[in-house]
């Protein structure tokens, strides 16, 4: 694999730059593609009670939910402990999936453009039935066909040596409040051979995914991830002007230099590696039947207040997929998520409020996370003084100017319905730069640089950063 030094020279970063500028379809065309394909195929969810599950049962003696060929993933239990948490120490269900995903995106050069060979997929848990995915979104039990069904199409260009050259290859996390210890390989190769793209497929320029973040419920989370760890840096943007609007002052934070930021990327990154080594949580898992607090019935697992999430059961129909039916359980959130950026210039540089995420699912504990991640709906019963930090800010119109608003989906394979209104806002009066324990402003190029490495960056956080660079002029 290159490094990243080595990217920048071959200028994949002009070369990403000249994609986001360009449009092969109108600007509402990756909606009606997927409606397309959406009217185009045959698809049937229908919510079944837990012994409707085929395969799938509680295991004797844990009562963890799990496949009869110990393969996929399971729905087990977790006991966790944090050092001064609120609250200190709960129980839950948690899904554990040991296969490591590929999520691969192909890319090729047409007529002097950088083009990227998307899927319309159906996922189950998809609030729209099909989305924009990678050109490979699947499991080691998916494409070593423990499911007995049609391989991965284009799975060659990401196992097999010689086939591709790699622009991005870095393993990366999954929500730790509902994944535990979930990685997947986020990559990006790209070819110079002729591919044949299949009716689910098609190549769009960077510009025609960044438009469709505009709009809600269009690219699913695993292209978002994937996307985001691209090299979006630009080229160093000079002095600090007056009068720049708001996309400008985006570009100019993707190619901020080490003099144009408040922090440097050395102090960052020991930042990042104090507050992994400083913060104390255990999560040890348990059986299913062990987990306090949660209910099962015949149709779903349940906190008994009503809140966070359950789990149910699902039986699925899908032409398009590589097996023509299946059935599974999935993880339902009982409300609408939240995830925002505060930004604002500081040191003359736009700069992102960061804060360290504790969640007992991430490998390290700790990944830097957006300013607010939270599910509103959960925080009603709590006092003012444990909502997150600048929650109330960021949903104050009032005083804030709001740059991105858009509601996105979860990953629709384990998840159902999940959905989570991404926002990027900027306080109208400045934040002072002292900030409260475990936040940090850094520029977007110092989170694209954090991205080079595993488990620093999480998911939402990434989520809303590739959204970020949506903004960034393009024409």
């Amino acid at each position: 694999m290159r490094t990243d030094t080595e990217v920048r020279e071959t200028g994949l970063p002009e070369r990403l730059a000249a994609s986001a500028r360009s449009r092969t379809l109108p600007r509402k065309g990756v909606a009606d593609w997927l409606e397309a394909r959406r009217d185009s195929g045959s698809f049937r969810v229908e919510r079944v009670p837990f012994d409707r599950l085929r395969g799938w049962g509680f295991t004797p003696g844990s009562g963890d939910l799990v496949h009869s060929s110990g393969r996929y993933f399971g729905v087990r239990g977790l006991d966790v402990r944090t050092d001064g948490g609120s609250p200190p120490h709960w129980r839950q269900p948690i899904i554990h999936q040991a296969d490591i995903a590929i999520l691969g995106v192909l890319a090729k050069e047409v007529d002097g453009i950088l083009r990227f060979l998307m899927q319309a997929k159906m996922e189950p848990g998809n609030i729209t039935t099909v989305q924009l995915s990678p050109t490979v979104q699947a499991t080691s039990s998916n494409y070593l066909r423990t499911h007995r069904g049609a391989r991965p199409r284009h799975l060659e260009y990401f196992t097999e040596p010689g086939r591709a050259e790699v622009l991005v290859d870095v393993l990366q996390s999954e929500q730790g409040s509902w994944f535990l210890g979930k990685r997947n390989r986020n990559v990006v190769v790209e070819t110079a051979a002729e591919v044949p793209e299949g009716a689910d497929f098609a190549w769009l320029t960077l510009g025609d995914i960044l438009d469709a973040l505009h709009h809600p419920h269009l690219v699913n989370m695993d292209t978002r991830t994937v996307l985001s760890c691209l090299p979006f840096s630009a080229a160093p943007g000079g002095s600090p002007r007056e009068n720049t609007g708001f996309a400008e002052e985006v570009e100019r934070s993707f190619g901020a230099t080490e003099q144009d930021s408040l922090s440097s990327l050395a102090g960052i990154r020991a930042w990042v590696t104090g507050q992994k080594s400083g913060r104390a949580l255990s999560a040890r898992p348990i059986p299913l039947d062990e987990v306090t607090g949660w209910e099962r019935t015949d149709e779903e697992i349940r906190h008994e207040s009503g809140r966070f999430f359950s789990i149910l059961g699902v039986d699925v129909e899908a032409t398009t997929r590589e097996v023509a039916s299946w059935s599974q359980p999935l993880l339902a959130p009982r409300g609408t998520g939240l995830t925002a950026f505060l930004v604002q210039p500081v040191a003359g540089t736009l700069h992102v409020l960061t804060r360290a995420d504790l969640r007992p699912g991430y490998l390290d504990s700790v990944e830097v996370g957006p300013t607010v991640q939270c599910d509103p709906a959960n925080l009603e019963v709590l006092p003012p003084d444990r909502r997150p930090a600048f929650l109330d800010l960021v949903l104050d119109s009032a005083r804030t100017r709001v740059h991105y608003d858009v509601e996105q989906s979860e990953e629709g394979g384990r998840f159902h319905h999940a959905t989570t209104r991404h926002l990027i806002v900027e306080p109208r009066t400045p934040l002072p730069e002292d900030l409260p324990p475990g936040y940090a402003w850094m520029t977007a190029r110092q989170l694209t640089e954090l991205l080079r490495r595993s488990h620093h960056v999480n998911i939402e956080a990434r989520s809303l950063l590739l959204a970020l660079s949506s903004l960034r002029p393009r024409g």
